[in-house]
């Protein structure tokens, strides 16, 4: 599993009865999470002392309930010094997925590394976490996502990182249209992330499902890649696409390219066990 304990401002307390502990800075936060299906006892004292905790419905969604929590503060990623803001919203999120730092780190080194300019396409980009580690690594890189105020929440996040003047290109479009776009403008990239939604719809609502739309996409981002690419990053928050599902569809994408491919969960440590919970799946594949 590759693991992101890199965190200083962040971290996950305990987990039990289908919830899970974390601190985001100096706030505490109670969220549901799937994978937590053990039923154990409660001893963190954070469980009682909660800044907020989201309260999923039985009907579907849920909501919200807050105790001394502001409406938006900020946390940092050290190692990248990169810096987020945090909000609450709908269907328990706060605008960053922690779990991703492991990524972050992993294609940072290899940008940083390459001794040559960098550009890296960031799709399905959300508050920009990946855009930003790659821009700090020093890349140009074109943020895409559908959504207006994503992308809006992610310049913002630049700004508060010192990036708001980086070569970042920020794009409001669904990404396989962009895709396909980019590959009549004949423009390329050398590295590529993807992190799509299980399902979604695009600004004029094209329906994403990821088991059906997957594959044809990166089949089309392969085009995109350079002559001499750097790395090819999916990930994956559905439990039916396994690791290794991942692997094997960058790896037969992308056989002519040589290199390497790697896929494995990715996940959080947690204090108060000392185990570490599954947050997910990625994909990667990396020239030699």
């Amino acid at each position: 599993m590759w693991i992101a304990d890199n965190w200083n401002d962040y971290e996950v307390l305990d987990t039990s009865r289908g919830e899970k502990l974390e601190r985001w800075g100096e706030y505490i936060l109670v969220r549901p999470d799937p994978q937590v299906i053990w039923n154990t006892e409660r001893k963190a004292k954070g469980w009682r002392t909660k800044n907020g905790h989201y309260h999923r419905s039985s009907k579907g969604g849920g909501e919200w309930e807050f105790f001394h929590l502001p409406e938006q503060w900020t946390i940092g990623y050290e190692p990248l010094k990169l810096t987020f803001n945090l909000k609450p919203f709908s269907f328990k999120h706060t605008g960053l997925f922690p779990e991703q730092a492991v990524n972050w780190d992993w294609f940072s080194s290899k940008i940083k590394k390459a001794g040559r300019p960098i550009r890296v396409l960031n799709l399905f980009a959300y508050t920009g976490g990946a855009t930003l580690a790659a821009a700090r690594a020093g890349a140009q890189v074109t943020h895409v996502d559908a959504s207006k105020g994503m992308v809006t929440w992610a310049r913002e996040n630049a700004r508060s990182s010192g990036l708001g003047e980086a070569p970042i290109r920020w794009i409001v479009d669904d990404c396989v249209k962009f895709v396909e776009r980019e590959l009549r403008r004949g423009n390329h990239y050398d590295g590529i992330i993807m992190d799509p939604p299980s399902y979604g719809r695009g600004p004029k609502g094209e329906i994403w499902k990821i088991e059906d739309a997957i594959f044809p996409l990166v089949k089309l981002c392969a085009q995109l890649l350079s002559k001499d690419p750097l790395f090819f990053l999916i990930n994956s928050y559905t439990t039916g696409l396994a690791p290794s599902v991942l692997s094997y569809m960058l790896g037969v994408t992308l056989k002519e390219l040589g290199g390497q491919t790697a896929a494995d969960e990715v996940g959080l440590p947690v204090t108060e066990s000392g185990l570490v919970l599954p947050c997910g799946a990625s994909g990667r594949w990396e020239a030699k």
